[in-house]
């Protein structure tokens, strides 16, 4: 017996079809297919959490709950524990260096922020986002996990928030979505020079940006550049079963553009 359609492909179905009306091009197709792509990835996050259960098996942040759902981005990818994959050495670094804070600049629902409050328990989080919606999903994921004493959520932060970096030994998580550019400036904010920095580049947005901000810091910062990477070994055994594009999407991170991290480690 056939199953009737869920909300999700509902809403999916109706995004197609106003695609549809548009002249057929290379670009309306593509945005199908990233519509349709979104939309099997869901499914198969579903199923994950169906099949294993939603604390995560692997990667830095292993044996956190991550009972909520992704504020951007996909939610598969980091309920494998699988979530940009290239950083994993640099989070790994940054937990061994037992820093007295960190500032999640663009927290989303919390992923780090919970995840280094759990793996750092001597470490104050303060955790950022401009979006209410997301902020509401960390403190949900922080309590959780248990780890809501120590996670401080907060809105926006402005260069005069960044004196913060001067207070304690602290690591600075960024990603902004492009203000990057803006906010991360030690002329305005000079206090970041005693601060080590993981930024995610929206040198799509920003072309030059990449360059911008390696000539910011070089003076006070060693400065490498992160690409990205996949871990299919982070697959699942029963991911065996499925056909290749479905093992792709469980991996997949929705990324329209690329995004390299700059990581920056004070002199």
């Amino acid at each position: 017996m056939t199953q009737p359609p869920t909300t999700l492909t509902r809403a999916i179905d109706r995004a197609l079809v106003r695609m549809q009306a548009e002249p057929p091009t290379p670009q309306r197709l593509a945005a199908q297919l990233r519509q349709l792509a979104k939309w099997r990835s869901m499914v198969l996050a579903n199923t994950l959490v169906a099949r294993s259960g939603d604390r995560v098996p692997a990667g830095p942040f292993r044996g956190m709950l991550y009972s909520v759902n992704a504020s951007e981005g996909g939610r598969a990818p980091r309920l494998l524990g699988a979530y940009e994959a290239s950083l994993h050495p640099v989070i790994e670094t940054v937990i061994a260096r037992s820093y007295a804070q960190v500032l999640d600049i663009g927290c989303a629902e919390g992923f780090y922020a919970v995840g280094l409050a759990r793996r750092m328990p001597e470490t104050l989080v303060h955790a950022r986002d401009s979006d209410p919606r997301a902020r509401a999903l960390c403190a949900a994921l922080a309590g959780a996990n248990g780890v809501a004493d120590r996670v401080i959520l907060g809105a926006e932060v402005a260069h005069a928030d960044l004196t913060l970096c001067a207070a304690a030994r602290t690591f600075v998580l960024c990603d902004i979505e492009g203000a990057e550019a803006a906010l991360l400036d030690p002329a305005a904010a000079p206090d970041l020079a005693q601060a080590d920095i993981l930024v995610e580049v929206h040198e799509a947005l920003h072309p030059g940006l990449l360059a911008t901000l390696t000539q910011r810091f070089a003076p006070t910062h060693h400065v490498t550049r992160i690409d990205r990477a996949l871990r299919p070994d982070l697959l699942p055994d029963w991911a065996e079963t499925l056909d290749d594009l479905d093992r792709l999407l469980l991996l997949w991170e929705w990324r329209a553009s690329p995004t390299p991290w700059l990581w920056m480690e004070r002199r």
